[in-house]
């Protein structure tokens, strides 16, 4: 096999392949010995038949086998020779003349093919001490406990029937029929509906309209569709809702005491506390850890400058364009609308692809020299977690990832992110600094700190959906779907 590189042009390489004809029949020949003693040809004792007809019948389709494994496996053991890693699937090209086809199927020309790819660059690692970490953490109070608790009593609440008007803090049972310009809209009706009235649940007005009715009451009310309502036939549009109400009720009083907790399956109000007080705390958690991410990624990003593959800066760029074109048409925007515009929005995320997937080369070295690995029980309980967002469509999702090349890597890379990061917060310097809720919670530069990668079509909205990072040592790959995404709530925030 002769290998000879005809392209080393930044990180494109070019590598052509030639295997001499004569290599190509003595494998051929060595197969055909082998399927010898295993054919069954009529005319002929089981083991009799002869080389030159055993060519003659299988040569050809034996030949196309071989040719095929070569395309297969010789890539990577090239690559391996050349101490070499392809970002993407190496592109592999052969003569399409249908004669040259021919002759290298009848071993009487030399099978040539070229391979076509980028490679992973070379990355130093650098030495982490200059990595600095501020970790902001909240205390909470006892205070927001009983506030969180009190809400979840407020919710678990009973509510009476009674005689009178409705008033804020009462439940409506009704029956409505919502138009717009006169014509029912879908979504806008339904029967034995229950409203608290001060929830806030529907539209902006509705809820104000209801205080005063009372059980068998007719009603029309008038409100206007936000103007930047989900549903974009509906958004800023006025409406009449016909109304019927059929019970008015009262809430009970709130108790937090061992009967609430009890209500919740938990044996004491002291356990509840307890509880409530975890969750808040790993609430407040996820927001530290996301920061702290951020901080590490951010200065990852200043340390390293190399030029990406562009085979995976363009599978990414294509990744976030598509969320963000969705997510443009289902709130019914332009880029206009978002205060720029397509050229600006495509050079704005052209450059977060390029930072997504070189600081996931960067996260893949720092991994694989620290020996970061992702277990088998790591992946099984992601998979699970997958099972578990999607109620129903288990079989689904598991022939998903059974049967689709490279989706494990979906659940793989983020397990391996998250291990890598906490690898290099072991060896950082990291200061702990007590912040407020409000602090914490508060977006830098209007990105969402629990997605770093989240970043701002405009100076205003429009958010991509993933990782700030290239997940890991997956990054050498184009990301893939990790399953059916389920349906946004019309009213989901972003």
């Amino acid at each position: 096999m002769q290998v000879t590189e005809t392209l080393a042009e930044g990180l494109k390489r070019e590598i052509k392949v030639v295997i001499p004809k004569q290599d190509m029949e003595a494998e051929l020949n060595v197969r055909l010995a082998d399927a010898k003693d295993k054919v069954r040809i009529n005319g002929f004792r089981p083991g009799k038949v002869p080389l030159s007809h055993l060519k003659k019948t299988y040569g050809k389709s034996i030949m196309a086998d071989l040719v095929n494994e070569i395309v297969r496996e010789r890539p990577t053991k090239i690559l391996s020779e050349r101490g070499e890693k392809s970002a993407t699937q190496p592109s592999v090209s052969m003569t399409e003349d249908e004669a040259e086809a021919e002759k290298i199927l009848n071993a009487q020309a030399d099978f040539e093919f070229t391979l076509t790819y980028e490679v992973i660059p070379p990355i130093e690692l650098k030495s982490t001490d200059g990595i600095t970490v501020e970790r902001e953490v909240v205390e909470v109070s006892e205070d927001e406990v009983n506030e969180q608790i009190l809400k979840i009593a407020e919710s678990a609440r009973t509510f009476e029937t009674k005689d009178g008007v409705a008033a804020e803090g009462d439940r409506v049972t009704m029956n409505y029929l919502g138009k717009v310009d006169g014509e029912a809209f879908d979504g806008g009706t339904a029967e034995d509906a229950e409203l608290v009235i001060g929830s806030g649940r529907f539209i902006p007005g509705f809820e104000d309209q209801l205080v005063g009715v009372k059980s068998g009451d007719e009603k029309q009310i008038t409100v206007t569709f936000p103007s930047e309502y989900p549903a974009p036939n509906l958004a800023g549009k006025d409406a009449t809702f016909d109304i019927t109400v059929k019970d008015i009720a009262a809430p009970a009083a709130v108790e937090i005491n061992d009967e609430l907790a009890s209500t919740l399956g938990i044996e004491s109000v002291d356990r509840l506390k307890e509880i409530v007080r975890g969750q808040i705390e790993s609430q407040y958690g996820n927001v530290t850890r996301q920061k702290v991410k951020r901080q590490i990624l951010d200065q990852l990003d200043e340390m390293y400058k190399f030029d990406a593959p562009q085979g995976l800066v363009d599978a990414e760029f294509d990744n976030i364009w598509r969320q963000i074109n969705t997510d443009l048409q289902q709130s019914g925007k332009t880029f206009e609308d978002e205060e720029t515009t397509e050229e600006e929005a495509r050079e704005e995320y052209r450059k977060l692809a390029e930072r997504r997937v070189r600081l996931g080369l960067v996260l893949s070295e720092i991994g694989e020299k620290a020996g970061v690995e992702v277990t088998e029980e790591e992946m099984q309980r992601a998979l699970y977690a997958q099972l578990q967002q999607f109620p129903g469509q288990q079989k689904e999702i598991l022939d998903f990832f059974r049967n689709t090349p490279g989706a494990s890597a979906s659940l793989r890379a983020p397990i391996f992110e998250e291990k890598v990061v906490d690898h290099l917060l072991s060896e950082v310097k990291v200061t702990d600094k007590t912040v407020t809720k409000e602090e914490l919670l508060a977006e830098e530069e209007g990105e969402d700190a629990d997605k770093p990668a989240k970043k701002k079509a405009s100076p205003k909205k429009a958010k991509a959906e993933a990782s700030d990072a290239a997940e890991g040592e997956e990054a050498a790959a184009p990301k893939k779907k990790a399953a059916p995404k389920k349906k946004a709530a019309e009213d989901s925030a972003e």
